[in-house]
């Protein structure tokens, strides 16, 4: 991809990610091709629908929730790394992509993503379970799918009394 089209493309994720957390499932594809200083049927060169915009912006959210845990991982305490991903998390687009559920993916990618994403996260909640900071009578599965359903929804933030809730549940006491 020439380096004007990759930057145009980044562009056009960077603005749907803005329009959507404003507006929502109203923002349309002419006011994200505004957004992204480019014209509508550029944005649809990249991204044929809906959908495949928003699988893009999963597929960024999701590299960055990957880094974002493996980094964690090195540098911090089992707890503090798994609460400051969790944090992190709130800030990236996973909300945006609620629509996505139940709906077929098309990037063959994105499934391996999300495993990867997850096994990221399993292997916080191991460490942090394992050094006794997370309470251990909750299965990891469990933990990952209240993590989810916590963090992955509109509305999101760092300083969400939702997740202020679901971690101070989950610490050991």
């Amino acid at each position: 991809m020439r380096a004007d089209a990759r930057r145009n493309r980044d562009n056009i994720v960077t603005a749907a990610v803005v329009e959507l957390t404003a507006l929502g499932e109203s923002a349309s594809m002419q006011q994200i091709a505004d957004t992204a200083g480019v014209s509508v049927g550029a944005l649809y060169r990249h991204f044929p629908d809906r959908q495949s915009l928003l699988e893009s912006i999963a597929a960024h959210a999701l590299t960055d929730l990957i880094t974002e845990a493996t980094a964690a991982s090195d540098h911090a305490s089992p707890w503090d790394a798994f609460a400051g991903v969790i944090r992190r998390c709130t800030e990236l687009p996973l909300g945006l992509t609620h629509s996505l559920v139940g709906q077929p993916v098309r990037d063959p990618e994105l499934p391996k993503m999300i495993t990867a994403s997850d096994d990221a996260l399993l292997a916080l909640i191991d460490r942090a379970q394992s050094d006794g900071s997370m309470r251990n009578d909750l299965g990891r599965r469990d933990v990952l799918t209240a993590v989810s359903t916590t963090v992955c929804r509109p509305g999101a933030r760092p300083d969400d009394p939702v997740v202020t809730i679901l971690l101070d549940g989950l610490r050991a006491r």
